[in-house]
């Protein structure tokens, strides 16, 4: 049974400062949540990109942003990624993105798993991050493999071509129904070959499995397990410590109490 399952998002935060300033090795664990405070969109939903989850031209998202759509049709997988990228341009990281860098500047051994194809990670100063479903930001030829970044796709032709090759260049994302990066899923089993001593969910709705399953194996071992999210998810039940509240809100106010009391600048 899960220590505390609801009510005050603050309540717990000097037990949980306590439990990482004690802790060897922890991974954070984030989602669109932690984004959101950034200012972006969700795909679908209210104020989403997509509010009733189907494109103008009649298609489920999912399918037009799929790898089929993009074998088949290019410049709509193309067209949809360019909409994303304009809603999302001129966000930078915030202050949830600047608490985890600094934890990991400041712990024995700290880990970042994102869903987030943003970047923002490594822009607040992560180093150790594995970028589950990519960077929207790296694009990557799909003939000779040339990788370069782009933050800005209003001047791309859409689909672009590479400039050396003439192949169709593609985000270097996983698009739906993709296998995952084989680098990234090492980098993880790795990782989870060290344990952990505190495991944090952050503003993620916990529907995949390699999401779910660090905080379940943690639970299992032992180790502290927490959850940052305004609504309850998967794994809410699960949890030592569930925090409703949005991410960069908790994470900051945690920053601060595990300062104060360790003496950290």
């Amino acid at each position: 049974m899960a220590a505390s399952n609801g009510g005050d998002a603050f309540e717990h935060l000097d037990t949980i400062a306590e439990r990482l300033a004690t802790a060897n090795r922890v991974l954070f664990i984030t989602g669109a949540g932690l984004s959101a405070d950034s200012g972006l969109p969700t795909y679908r939903g209210v104020g989403g990109i997509y509010d009733d989850g189907v494109t103008e031209e009649g298609i489920p998202f999912e399918v037009a942003l799929s790898g089929d759509m993009f074998r088949r049709r290019p410049e709509l997988t193309w067209k949809h990624i360019a909409r994303i990228e304009e809603a999302t341009r001129g966000a930078s990281c915030n202050r949830g993105h600047d608490v985890l860098a600094a934890f990991e500047d400041t712990l024995p051994h700290a880990c970042v798993l994102t869903q987030n194809v943003d970047g923002f990670h490594r822009d607040a100063g992560s180093r150790n991050v594995i970028e589950m479903h990519g960077n929207v930001h790296t694009l990557r030829c799909t003939g000779c493999d040339r990788v370069k970044r782009v933050d800005d796709f209003s001047r791309l032709q859409i689909p672009p071509a590479c400039l050396r090759c003439g192949e169709l260049i593609r985000p270097d994302v996983v698009l739906f129904g993709e296998m995952l990066p084989f680098q990234a899923l090492d980098h993880l089993a790795d990782e989870t070959t060290g344990g952990f001593d505190v495991v944090m969910s952050i503003g993620t709705t916990s529907v995949f499995p390699y999401i779910v399953e660090p905080v379940l194996s943690a639970r299992e071992h032992g180790a502290t397990t927490v959850e940052i999210n305004p609504s309850r998810t998967e794994i809410s039940d699960a949890v030592d410590f569930r925090l409703p509240d949005r991410a960069a809100n908790v994470l900051d106010a945690l920053w601060e109490r595990f300062r104060s009391a360790h003496g950290h600048g």
